[in-house]
């Protein structure tokens, strides 16, 4: 029986007015669990933000940020290997 109201989950992830939302939500996601993907990076490197599938990290020192620059294809497919789709293309470091 239909009572006619719709989780907002279910909104969200089916009307087409909100594909800028789920995009904001998919960023958000990669900067919050950055930390349970890498809990070896804690206090080297931050997640700042992800715009345009390019994650921003703020590195500690210029010898990590080397470091990291150096395994930024493996960080890249550790992310998206842990959401299961593609959200990381590239990284940035600061």
């Amino acid at each position: 029986m239909d009572n006619g109201f719709l989780k907002l989950s279910d909104i969200i992830d089916s009307q087409p007015e909100f594909e800028g939302l789920r995009k904001r939500i998919k960023e958000t996601e990669v900067v919050e669990n950055f930390f349970e993907i890498f809990p070896d990076l804690g206090k080297v490197a931050k997640a700042v933000k992800v715009d345009k599938k390019t994650l921003f990290l703020k590195v500690e020192n210029s010898v990590w940020r080397s470091e990291l620059k150096f395994s930024e294809s493996i960080i890249v497919e550790k992310i998206n290997t842990f959401f299961k789709e593609e959200r990381i293309k590239f990284i940035k470091f600061s």
